[in-house]
């Protein structure tokens, strides 16, 4: 996230998605390269996912009760009119690393990764949140895969050129922070080195194993405590972090789609206070 932009990763009551067409074909411009949307380069572990890429809206629709879906989705449709096209564009980085060949078994090789951040605990807005590295778009952007692709080198050091874009998600407008967010799929064999770039925006960059968010026991439900248990939605407790809100979200949704979830209790519902505070209780890998 590029300094004094606010960022997208807003928590709380569920995302409305646009219906903005996926997209599996496209282009981005690093420096006078013109890299296209790789789709083709994932590995066969990732297929199912890219394959059906545009059935994640509905498995984010899934979890939410109808009263509570209709509600959202009457306020997104009511900010977006009144903003005319007024809300600013972002894009996150959903990047999967791991070998390019499956396991003997099938499934997600043990060593496949996903890359997440969370944000300073000083910060104005979502301080301690996790989220994918993303933010605001540029005027210099080619499109939501260049901001991601920018976004991500700033605030974890990743070289962009290690990584195979595959595939963009569909558009997302999220309420309170009044950003149009577009997830962009991708994957490494080897990313490289991340880091912490900027301690004033970043706490934490970490390569989380897939295992991790796929372990029943990591899974739970949380709501804020100003919007009620019926607003609360997919988040994940791990050692450094509690990965809930629109992040949340989009690796429950992600988890659904390429069949790699396993049954969880959607019943243990927990207020993102006090599920805050049991983050790193637990000693040893999640």
């Amino acid at each position: 996230m590029s300094a004094g932009h606010t960022p997208p990763h807003a928590g709380g009551a569920p995302a409305q998605q646009g219906r903005v067409p996926t997209s599996r074909s496209g282009e981005l411009t690093r420096g006078r390269e013109t890299v296209p949307l790789t789709p083709e380069t994932c590995p066969t572990w990732l297929r199912p996912l890219v394959d059906n890429v545009g059935a994640i809206p509905d498995a984010y629709r899934r979890r939410l009760p109808a009263d509570v879906l209709t509600m959202i989705t009457a306020k997104a449709s009511s900010a977006m009119a009144t903003m005319r096209g007024g809300g600013r564009e972002a894009a996150v980085l959903v990047l999967f690393s791991g070998p390019d060949s499956d396991p003997a078994d099938g499934g997600v090789p043990d060593d496949a990764d996903l890359l997440v951040t969370v944000r300073a605990s000083t910060l104005r807005h979502h301080a301690g949140q996790a989220a994918f590295p993303g933010g605001v778009s540029d005027p210099t952007d080619d499109g939501p895969v260049a901001t991601a692709l920018r976004e991500a080198r700033e605030e974890t050091g990743i070289d962009p050129a290690r990584l195979h874009p595959l595939a963009t998600m569909e558009r997302t407008f999220i309420a309170p922070s009044q950003f149009h967010v577009i997830p962009v799929l991708a994957y490494s064999r080897d990313p490289g080195p991340v880091a912490v770039i900027n301690e004033a925006e970043t706490a934490i960059v970490a390569r989380v194993p897939v295992r991790a968010f796929i372990n029943p026991a990591n899974r739970l439900m949380v709501y804020r405590g100003d919007l009620g248990r019926r607003w609360a939605g997919p988040a994940f407790l791990l050692n450094e972090m509690l990965v809930w809100g629109f992040t949340g979200q989009v690796i429950s949704a992600v988890l659904d789609v390429a069949g790699w979830a396993r049954p969880w209790d959607t019943a243990d519902v927990r207020e993102l206070d006090a599920a805050m505070t049991l983050v790193g209780e637990q000693s040893g890998p999640r």
